[in-house]
């Protein structure tokens, strides 16, 4: 054994003795815990340990638990407002310190936050005698710089991970040995409406785009979701297994990062025994304290920079409450705004709010208001995505009115009825808007595709929405008078409220609607839209396409119309009719490249066209 190292062991009743009332002890955080010191403190029954302070930024309760911070003898303070210790700062058994984390280290290194005692979680030393404080940096240097006492808690079964993590013997006052294994955490189930979650998250995650996760559910989806992807990178708050596994099957590759190019950087690592081993002496990733992985400018260097955000409940106006409890780590206000910041500042970056649309309870997720719900994010004219199963509900430049039908369209189809009734009555929206809601439940969500075109045009399509009226409004008033002409086969000067509701709120029995969306200023625009209708009595229907003159002649108008005739054959339509302008040779063009046959009979210029489907 290293003498150096053998010559500062002690046990831990040593340290007990040299604590007075009142210190404050700063503790290692997460899997980082010191937990066999920890474990001493909470059972120790020395008369000498009154009103002791302890400082940690987040906790999973393993060892500070609920039951020993009920004591009058230990109280804690913290900085994180999520997991074990949401509970005791309602109770009023644990002090909340609202802070940016960003901002942390520098409380501490000014002695706004005095720490007198300092005990951290260490790797056993190396050769060259220095140890790696392992999966937890956070503010551990800033930590021990200050404090008079110095205990390092030296666990073998710890990764020596590499980045900021190194620190000599000698800054330590003495050692103690453990023989706890690290606080693993486990892997969450995933179930399928979570998944469908995560699928729509995903779809907003362009290959080459940077990404922070944390732990839970929704992110344990998104990991098997974005397998696919190309050249991510990560600059993560948290790492743990999902991350691991991306960077395992090349999903991750950090190539595209402007910061720490060719590694993952993060402050903590969350996971199972396969990650900590996997993350031992590994180059690929890369642990730095957290005013540098929480930081917006840091942040902010990285294009594409994606930060998702659980949340719990929304409200038509946007407003939304964080997650909290265990198993949701960085869900209080504070720890969310340096990555939503960060988000803002990256070129072509995003921070995503996502949601189931029900909770375990089936209670719904998307309400009227939220005004008296706990831990709420108060920037809701900055929530700009939001996500359920149900879809992706884009709310920026958008007005109240707009967001409420957005945020209804994505609620749970049994909600929906309700939430329309309500925001009527409030006059969210207006006092006739159209509700059907059979066709709320019949909404054909699984139609969903996205392709790429001519030029590298990439186009998603799938049903139309009631809330993309003013969408499809948007794309009436850019057209000519000449395409408006050929559409409707009249001069057609305005697209009211009342006629466009009627047109997207759709009776799925009889109609089937396909939007073109393109990606404009960083929103999903309506930029086509192809529908058959239903001839009662008969086992026809009518067909009808419109394409922005801007996306014209890539294969926009052919592409829907062959999802039209698969799902036409699939709800038992035999034939489609239409009626094409003589001067529209674009259209004409559309039915003849299809495959089918077409018989076309001209009428006082206009082309009356018959298509066998079978």
């Amino acid at each position: 054994m290293n003498k150096a190292w053998e010559s500062k062991i002690v046990n831990p009743d040593w340290v007990i003795k040299k604590i007075k009332p009142g210190m404050r002890i700063f503790v290692g955080s997460g899997a980082a815990e010191p937990r066999t010191m920890v474990r001493h403190l909470m059972a120790s029954g020395a008369g000498r340990l009154e009103d002791i302070e302890l400082i940690q930024l987040l906790s999973f309760g393993e060892a500070l638990t609920p039951e020993a911070l009920q004591s009058k003898t230990f109280r804690l303070k913290t900085f994180f407002s999520g997991s074990a210790a949401v509970a005791a700062i309602t109770r009023g058994q644990v002090d909340f310190i609202p802070s940016r984390f960003v901002q942390i280290p520098h409380l501490i290194e000014a002695g706004r936050v005095n720490i007198e005692v300092a005990i951290v979680q260490i790797t056993p030393p190396n050769a060259a005698g220095y140890c790696s404080l392992g999966v937890a940096v956070d503010v551990a240097r800033e930590a021990m710089e200050m404090a008079t006492l110095v205990v390092g808690e030296i666990n073998p079964y710890i990764p020596r991970t590499l980045g900021d993590t190194f620190v000599a013997l000698d800054a330590f006052d003495v050692l103690i040995e453990s023989d706890d294994e690290p606080l693993y955490a486990r892997r969450w189930p995933v179930n399928d409406v979570l998944n469908r979650t995560a699928f729509n998250v995903s779809s907003l995650i362009e290959d080459g785009s940077c990404i922070a996760t944390s732990i839970g559910p929704l992110y344990e989806a998104l990991g098997r979701n974005l397998s696919d992807k190309k050249d991510l990178g990560i600059h993560s708050p948290f790492f743990t297994d999902v991350l691991m596994e991306l960077m395992l099957c090349g999903a991750v590759t950090n190539r595209r990062k402007e910061t720490h190019r060719d590694r993952s950087l993060t402050s903590y690592a969350i996971g199972t025994r396969g990650l900590f081993e996997w993350l031992d002496n590994n180059p690929l990733v890369e642990f730095q304290r957290i005013d540098r992985v929480f930081s917006p400018s840091n942040i902010g260097r990285n294009r594409r920079f994606v930060t998702v955000i659980p949340v719990k409940k929304i409200d038509l106006f946007g407003r939304v409450s964080l997650q909290a409890g265990k198993g949701n780590i960085a869900t209080g206000p504070a720890e969310v705004m340096d990555f939503f910041n960060g988000a803002e500042l990256s070129p072509g970056g995003r921070a995503i709010f996502a949601l189931t649309s029900r909770d375990h309870n089936q209670k719904a997720n998307v309400a009227l208001s939220i005004a008296d719900e706990p831990n709420q994010f108060s920037l809701f004219e900055s929530v700009n995505i939001v996500v359920t199963e149900y879809g992706i509900a884009y709310l920026e430049g958008h007005t109240v009115r707009e967001r409420a039908q957005k945020l209804i369209d994505i609620a749970h189809p049994d909600d929906r009825s309700r939430l329309v009734e309500q925001a009527r009555e409030k006059r969210i929206l207006y006092k006739d808007q159209i509700f059907l809601s059979d066709s709320a439940r019949l909404y054909p969500g699984d139609i969903f595709e996205s392709l790429t075109f001519k030029g590298n045009l990439k186009i998603g399509f799938r049903a139309i929405k009631p809330s993309d009226e003013e969408g499809m409004r948007r794309l009436f008033y850019r057209f000519s008078d000449d395409s408006v002409y050929s559409r409707y086969f009249q001069s057609v000067t305005a697209m009211p409220h009342a006629k466009m509701q009627a047109y997207v709120n759709v009776d799925w029995n009889q109609v089937m609607s396909i939007v073109g969306l393109a990606d404009e200023k960083g929103e999903a625009c309506i930029i086509a839209e192809g529908r058959y209708i239903r001839i009662p009595g008969t086992e026809k229907a009518e067909v009808v396409f419109v394409v922005d003159e801007k996306y014209q002649s890539v294969g926009i108008a052919t592409h829907i119309y062959s999802m039209l005739v698969g799902l036409a054959r699939g709800r038992g339509v035999k034939e489609f009719v239409a009626d094409v302008m003589f001067s529209n040779a674009a259209m004409m063009k559309v039915f003849r490249k299809g495959d089918l046959p077409v018989k076309a009979i001209l009428e006082s210029g206009v082309y009356h066209l018959e298509i066998a489907l079978t």
